[in-house]
């Protein structure tokens, strides 16, 4: 083993020793905050649970023996007297898309260091998210409430169409409710300068669950809605 000028150690000893002393250094393997890490196996562990729902609704769907309901007439709604179909998830779609640009952008403040342009794109990220939460429990009451849809039943065909719905929106929702909280609490220590001295890597760590988020409505969209 040698040491260079700056006082850092290179291991270059031959050899089974040489191993060990590799393996034993306590050395970072790779360039990215543990913060970062665990996120990203946070993440790929939820896109298996996501998969797993959308390969199972779409299992039940094929396999049903009820006529599935017409998703743009469930989700359709009456503006001023015209027949909108699918109106409302267009407009979810829309802002959930928008909120990724907006946090896409307090990443990029973040590195700059403008703690102001940071906290008020993290906070239009969260309001867009809350809005989103909102619109959906529109959804949810205008389809339990007015269409008498049931997780085991209702009167438009398929019982599964309930189940599966419930299933897979609620459990995305929760995910969007969490993020909404998650980034009110980061916008707040942004703003009290909490990462001043350690830098704003847990903005762009925030960035990461918050695309991922976004990214998971896009499939939703496509194969619950739009199929």
């Amino acid at each position: 083993m040698s040491t260079d000028p700056a006082g850092t150690s290179s291991f270059e000893e031959p050899g089974l020793g040489g191993v060990v002393a590799d393996w034993a250094s306590d050395k970072q393997a790779f360039d990215m905050p543990w913060g970062k890490l665990m996120m990203w196996i946070f993440l790929l562990s939820d896109t298996f649970i996501f998969s797993i729902f959308l390969t199972g609704y779409m299992t039940v769907r094929i396999s049903a023996t009820d006529p599935w309901p017409n998703p743009s007439e469930v989700f359709a709604l009456t503006i001023f007297g015209n027949h909108m179909p699918l109106i409302l998830i267009a407009i979810m779609t829309f802002v959930l898309i928008t909120s990724s640009g907006t946090m896409a952008l307090a990443v990029n403040y973040a590195y700059r260091g403008d703690k102001r342009k940071t906290v008020m794109l993290i906070t239009a990220t969260a309001l867009l998210g809350a809005s989103f939460v909102g619109m959906q429990a529109f959804e949810w009451t205008k389809l339990i409430v007015d269409e008498g849809v049931r997780p085991w039943g209702n009167p438009m065909g398929a019982a599964q169409f309930g189940s599966t719905f419930f299933m897979i929106t609620g459990f995305h929702g929760l995910h969007v409710s969490a993020g909404v909280i998650y980034l009110a609490i980061v916008a707040r220590k942004v703003a009290r300068g909490d990462y001043d001295q350690k830098g704003y890597d847990i903005v762009e760590i925030a960035g990461l669950y918050w695309h991922f988020v976004d990214l998971v409505w896009v499939f939703i969209f496509a194969f619950y809605y739009l199929w």
